[in-house]
């Protein structure tokens, strides 16, 4: 029997396919599932969403690493389909960086983002974001691909998602200067952050060699595309970030309203049996059922102990 191949190697080998992949993005093990049974082939673990999620609070740099890590644990645990994590800056300097990569790939994640954003980070289609300069955003992610190969030498792998914030601060043309960067150091996925048309996605992808990933966020700045145009503008992955928690916030305020008003929140449910399904009822009682089944039917009576 062939061995199962590892998530980094599930990934490289769905990105070497032409074509640009859906990605919804997750942010517990929940949403992770769900998106594995919905057929998607991967996820993104959004610092956003896990920050609004885990803590109630915005995506402003409040969530730790040792937070991100932990959920990243059980998010992988939930869905056989490979995961990239949200690695924001890094949570340091370059021997930050190394970390963060040795301990996402250990959680058992795909690929890890590496941005170039001045700490405290923020969702990049939110104000007050800013940048460390070119030299020590490259350093970031050399650092993050040295920490790659030293993981593949200990029998881990990961792959290495590199991402600028510079169009909005700085210009198109600093982000492609970025961008070439991070692939000349070694990145295996690239990601300019927030381009406002569609020729500057088309630029980006033309500009710099790679493959990239856009970001498709309801209601910011980049537009939203069918996933046919962004394959034909060059793109790989094509993330949803929010879409998921966002139907669920909607979702949950729709159910407290009703129920605020005494009204039966009925028709916004799941039937208790497709919730039970969705959580994974029916796989846990067919391995119970495996080890009953293991069992004498009339098993012998426990002697009681010799005084």
């Amino acid at each position: 029997m062939s061995p199962t191949p590892s998530p980094a190697a599930t990934l490289r080998a769905l990105l070497a396919q032409p074509t640009c992949h859906t990605m919804p993005c997750c942010f517990d093990g929940l949403s992770a599932r769900l998106i594995g049974l919905a057929g998607f082939p991967v996820t993104f673990m959004s610092g956003f969403a896990v920050s609004a999620a885990r803590l109630g609070a915005p995506d402003t740099g409040l969530i730790s690493y040792g937070e991100m890590v932990d959920q990243a644990r059980a998010i992988t645990q939930a869905t056989p389909i490979p995961v990239i994590g949200d690695g924001d800056t890094g949570y340091g300097n370059a021997v930050n960086v190394k970390r963060t990569v040795r301990g996402y790939a250990q959680a058992g994640l795909a690929a890890v983002m590496i941005e170039d954003q001045l700490a405290p980070k923020r969702c990049g289609h939110t104000q007050g974001k800013l940048v460390v300069d070119r030299i020590q955003a490259r350093d970031r992610i050399r650092a993050a691909v040295d920490a790659r190969e030293e993981a593949r030498a200990a029998g881990a792998d990961i792959l290495i998602l590199a991402r600028t914030d510079a169009r909005h601060i700085h210009g198109l043309d600093e982000a492609l200067a970025r961008a070439q960067d991070f692939s000349e150091a070694g990145a295996d996925i690239l990601f300019v952050e927030a381009p406002t048309s569609v020729e500057d996605m088309r630029t980006i992808t033309r500009e710099v060699p790679g493959i990239h990933m856009a970001n498709m966020l309801e209601g910011g700045a980049t537009p939203v595309l069918p996933p046919a145009e962004l394959d034909k503008l060059g793109y790989r992955l094509a993330a949803y970030p929010l879409t998921l928690l966002s139907a669920a916030v909607k979702a949950m305020q729709g159910a407290l309203e009703d129920l605020s008003a005494q009204r039966d929140p009925g028709s916004r449910l799941l039937p208790f049996e497709d919730l039970r399904a969705a959580v994974g009822f029916p796989e846990y009682y067919a391995e119970e059922a495996r080890y009953a089944d293991a069992r004498p039917a009339n098993p012998p009576p426990v002697s009681p102990p010799k005084a």
